[in-house]
């Protein structure tokens, strides 16, 4: 198995369990703010990795400039969190999903911004799979304010700016190195605006919320992000922001099953949608890695 292979194997398993993340919440939020949560969130997957770096000499800093990148990288994603949370206050659930979900769109338009012209297999995969999105959340529910739009678009440009920062690492950070850094950042961000809010934890003995807690903690983000990052080291952070697109499709089918919550048709008339676009996007990558090859 390629590199690459092995990139693609990471990204296709992260997004089912970062997508699962909206079912851990929902548990979750039934006893707690949603600062708090995600505070709670990123301190539970933080602490093993820290411990893990330490004990194999990852956290000695090696280059200057790097430990101030993955610093802002932290503040990003400790912002994306933040934003996407707070815009469900101002904005209904569908609209927020999406807007937040078209980090693709600002990843691409750095890379155009870079290179000086569109890459054509990006631009249709970008386009088809948000087009798979809008036809998977449906219309809103209910009236979307301004600042629930903005926030949600907020969320969105903060981890499409995360990616971006840890695409472009010093080679001699692996992707321990980065992690326990850039999650320890966002989850000491998240504690001081969880205490600002006033937003506190579930009560100890709520065996529900802290369960929702730990699988968001351990699978979305321990794992899922985790192989976000290292897969985002050898794919193009357009691509893998493309494929997070899946996740609202993965949400969808696990409240089907848990909550008994309708699967409809143009749930899965969007996932066949943003499956194609994600096809489209491999294709651009593969490409691209052949023309390097030569």
């Amino acid at each position: 198995m390629s590199r690459t292979q092995r990139a693609l194997l990471l990204v296709a398993l992260a997004q089912f369990a970062i997508g699962a993340a909206a079912v851990f919440a929902r548990f979750a939020l039934t006893a707690s703010g949603p600062l708090a949560v995600s505070a709670a969130r990123l301190t539970i997957g933080a602490l093993p990795l820290l411990a893990l770096a330490a004990l194999r000499g990852r956290l000695r800093p090696i280059d200057g400039p790097t430990e101030r990148r993955l610093a802002v990288a932290g503040l990003l994603l400790a912002a994306h969190f933040a934003c996407w949370i707070a815009s469900l206050d101002f904005a209904s659930v569908a609209l927020s999903t999406l807007l937040v979900c078209s980090s693709a769109i600002w990843t691409e338009a750095y890379a155009v911004l870079r290179r000086g012209r569109i890459d054509l297999y990006a631009a249709i995969s970008v386009a088809g799979a948000l087009a798979g999105v809008a036809i998977v959340v449906g219309a809103p529910d209910r009236v979307n304010t301004p600042l629930g739009l903005a926030l949600a678009i907020g969320g969105a440009i903060a981890i499409a700016a995360y990616l971006i920062v840890v695409r472009a690492t010093d080679a001699r950070y692996d992707t321990l190195a980065v992690t326990s850094r850039t999650y320890t950042y966002a989850a000491v961000a998240l504690i001081v605006a969880a205490a600002f809010a006033h937003d506190h934890l579930p009560p100890t003995g709520d065996l529900r919320a802290w369960g929702g807690i730990l699988a968001m903690a351990l699978i979305s983000q321990l794992f899922g992000h985790t192989a976000l990052n290292a897969a985002v080291r050898v794919l193009s952070a357009t691509f893998v922001s493309t494929t997070t697109l899946l996740e609202p499709v993965v949400a969808a089918a696990l409240a089907a099953w848990l909550f008994g919550e309708r699967l409809g048709a143009t749930t899965a008339l969007g996932a066949l949608v943003i499956l194609a676009a994600i096809a489209v996007a491999l294709r651009g990558e593969t490409r691209a890695e052949v023309l390097t090859e030569r």
